[in-house]
Formats: structure tokens, sequence, C-alpha cells
């Protein structure tokens, strides 16, 4: 087999999915043309989609050192550097696959998905919106518009661009996906729910389990902030009442307000979606599943709390309820942590981070040393 038939195999078995043999493929072309560039980068790209980031970004950098003009092969590596959460040099990348490739409407969309990374959202949306007029009937073009849309904040824009999409491909997954996380970020909880079960259904190996239990992380979300802000309040006119008699009282109604809407908007998100989110849960990975657990258990304790005080007016009830906003908090960066190590991308990006400051730590150890013996 010429090192042109791997390649087109290789490519082929990678666009069905079958990336274990797309990997084979590739790697027996190389076997023969160590240094194809083309086939290097079409490698990475297998790797990446495989979730092997780290491997995949080592094979792009030797994709772009054996072929330094390809800018297919500086657009696979900005791609692993952004699973990598390296936004900076991702940008780069992509940036120079524009600029060897300015009418390939690809290179313009990854340039745009790097600069969304970097949360520089005009940019992306200009690089989105050029990819987009290269290639208007391109239904990659037109989700990373939306993408980027979305990320900028844009939601009519974004779901306007999914639709186009869906018009022209509409059995696309990832156009599906997004119209029901759009519909999620609008409170539509019943379409969404249903949009990301059927999404589920059709793609049974690899359901998006974080994605279906957003009405239980949303509402803890909005418990979190609410709580803050309104045991605040409560507890500023707790202290005001010592020189104001009517404090106390209105300190109560606040607290009564407060649990009731805190307890509604947790009704007005839960009891819609149903039993999926809480199915999903237990599915979830364990320092995720543990810090939400905790998070419902400790949010429903302060609403309880609230209800007290606005009861029985007793004050440490409010206090109480207020010192729980900051364990929310706390619940919630766990709950990221455990996120972020169960991709494999923030995962790779945590233990380099780790790295560094051990290389960090041992090279201001010795400087240290050095200087005091000196």
């Amino acid at each position: 087999m010429t090192v042109d038939d791997a390649y087109w195999r290789a490519q082929r078995l990678a666009q069905v999915g079958r990336y274990e043999e797309a990997e084979r493929a590739a790697r027996d072309g190389l076997a023969a043309a160590p240094e194809d560039g083309r086939l290097l980068a079409l490698l990475a790209s297998v790797l990446r989609l495989r979730r092997d980031y780290a491997a995949a970004l080592a094979v792009a950098g030797q994709a772009v050192a054996a072929a330094p003009h390809l800018a297919d092969a500086h657009a696979e590596r900005a791609e692993s550097l952004i699973v990598l959460l390296r936004p900076a040099d991702a940008v780069a990348a992509a940036g120079e696959a524009a600029r060897l490739a300015p009418l390939d409407a690809e290179t313009h969309l990854v340039l745009a998905r790097a600069h969304a990374a970097a949360h520089e959202h005009d940019r992306s949306r200009a690089a989105a919106a050029h990819g987009l007029a290269l290639d208007p009937r391109s239904v990659e073009g037109l989700l990373t518009v939306a993408d980027v849309e979305r990320q900028a904040g844009n939601r009519d824009a974004a779901l306007a661009a999914t639709h186009a999409a869906l018009a022209i491909d509409p059995e696309n997954t990832y156009g599906r996906w997004l119209i029901a996380v759009l519909d999620a970020e609008r409170l539509r909880v019943r379409r969404s729910m249903r949009g990301l079960r059927d999404v589920a259904r059709d793609n049974p190996a690899s359901p998006d389990l974080v994605a279906m239990t957003w009405p239980i992380r949303g509402v803890l979300s909005g418990l979190r902030r609410g709580l803050a802000v309104g045991a605040a309040i409560v507890c500023v006119l707790l202290i005001a009442g010592h020189w104001w008699s009517h404090a106390g009282g209105f300190a109560r109604i606040v607290s009564g307000v407060l649990a009731a809407v805190l307890a509604g908007f947790a009704a007005r998100v839960l009891l819609p979606a149903g039993r999926l989110p809480w199915r999903c849960l237990s599915l979830l990975p364990a320092l995720m599943r543990r810090a939400n657990v905790a998070g419902l258990v400790t949010a429903a304790v302060a609403v309880a709390l609230l209800v007290a005080h606005a009861a029985t007016g007793w004050g440490l009830a409010a206090v109480l309820a207020l010192a729980s906003a900051p364990v929310l908090w706390a619940y919630s960066m766990i709950e990221a942590l455990g996120a972020g190590w169960d991709d494999p991308g923030a995962r790779q990006a945590l233990l380099s981070l780790g790295n560094e400051f051990r290389d960090w730590w041992v090279t201001t150890k010795r400087d240290l040393r050095d200087a005091w013996k000196s």
C-alpha cells in the first residue's frame, strides 16, 4: 500500500468514527514514510479524536517539523493546544495555518476556535465569519459561528446559526446538542432535556452526562448566588437592629421571601426536568457527584434555616444560613476540579501546571540554598 493509499484509507476510517483502525492505517503509512507531514497531521487528528491529547500534540509537533509549510499541520497543532487549555499557543499556531492557507475556510474556523478559547470574542467572531464567507454552506462553519456567538453571549445569533446548520444537516449531533444547551440557558427545561435525551439515545456509547445534569448544577449555581446576597442582607438588617427597632422585623420578612424565592427557583427547574438528571447524577465522576450531592444538602439546610429565622426570629439561624454560602462555593470549586480531572485535556493541563510548579519549587530551593551558602 502506497503512502497516498494509507492516507486516504485512514481519513475515510476517521470520518466514519473507526478511530482505532484509522490510527493503525496512518501508522502503517508512516512506517514507509516517517516524515510525511500529511500523514502525521492526520494521525494527530485521529489521536485527538480518541482523546489522547498529549500524544496528539506531540505528533502534531512532528508534523509541523516535517512540513513547516503545511497549513493542516499547524491547524491540527492548534486544535490540540485548544483542548489542552493553552489558548495563547493555539492562537499562534492557528494564525500560522491561516497565513499559509488564506483561502481555506477550515484554517479560519480553527483560528476562531482558538480566539474563543482565549476569550477574544471580537477576533473569534471575525475569524468565524471570514471562514463561513469562504464556504457559506459549511455545517462546521455555521456551528463554529454558533459556538463563538454563544460564548460571546449572543444567544439569538447562536440559535440562528445552529438552525441554519441543521437545515443543511438535520441529523448533525453537535447541532442538536447545541440547540438543547441553548434551550437550557433560556431555562426551557423540558425542551432542553428532551433534546439532550434524543442526542444521548442516538449516541449511547458516549452520552453527555454532565450536560444532562445541568438542572441540578444550574439550581446549585443559582442558589449559591441568591443565598450569598440575600443572607448577607438579612445579617446586615440584624446588625442594624441594634439601632433601628424595626430592622429585626424586616430581616424576618426578607428571610421568608428569600427562602420562598430559592425554593421556587429550584422547583421551577427541577420539576420539569423529571428523573433524567437524577439518574445521570449517579453516573458522574465520583468527585463531581459527591460535590453536587453535598451542595444540594447544604442548600436545603440553608433554606430551612431561613424559614426558621422567618418563623421564630432566631438570629443565629440567619447567620448559619449565610455561613453556608462559602461552603456552597467550595463545593462548586470541588465540582470544577472533578470535571477537569475527568476531562483528558484539562487533566493534562493540571498535570503540566503541577509539573511546572514542582520544577519552580526545586529551582527556588536550589537558588535559596546557593544564596545561603554564599
